[in-house]
């Protein structure tokens, strides 16, 4: 069954997908970023401009098929779309409103929820969508994870 994360309270989603899928590059994951056309595009662009000595290997799902076969991440507007047949089914990250179609056949689903008022409840709706579908789900609540961390940076 698909492991599915919730990383809530995020300040800001695209700096924190920004990070996430660092980190899941690094760790040697293939990703798929969902969301709506207007916000991966500004994905993209933040991907390209990340940091002056690093490049996260990305690419959209419009790009050609050797580019897509190489691409660990790649940002697509659904999980379904016909050129992402036969992608090994690693990590999906979602960045939109709604449930991805697909998202079951993911062997881990992050979904990322901003502290926006429309965003958490949009956001508690497919929490409880999951629930009632019997996935056991992961809890990240960014703002305690915040104030553990100037907390502890006060401490020293």
């Amino acid at each position: 069954m698909t492991e599915v994360e919730f990383h809530f309270n995020v300040g800001d989603k695209l700096d924190y997908s920004c990070r996430l899928l660092r980190k899941a590059h690094a760790g040697g994951a293939k990703l798929l970023v969902t969301a709506d056309p207007v916000m991966l595009a500004q994905l993209d662009q933040m991907l390209w401009t990340l940091s002056a000595t690093e490049f996260l290997p990305h690419c959209r799902s419009d790009a050609p098929p050797a580019t897509l076969a190489l691409s660990p991440i790649v940002l697509a507007a659904s999980a379904l779309e016909p050129v992402l047949e036969g992608r090994a089914a690693g990590v999906l990250v979602n960045l939109g409103q709604d449930v991805p179609p697909g998202f079951e056949s993911f062997e881990r689903f992050i979904e990322i929820v901003s502290s926006a008022p429309d965003d958490r409840l949009a956001g508690r709706q497919r929490w409880n969508h999951y629930k009632q579908r019997g996935y056991v789900l992961k809890a990240h609540d960014r703002t305690a994870a915040a104030q553990n961390a100037a907390s502890a940076q006060s401490r020293n």
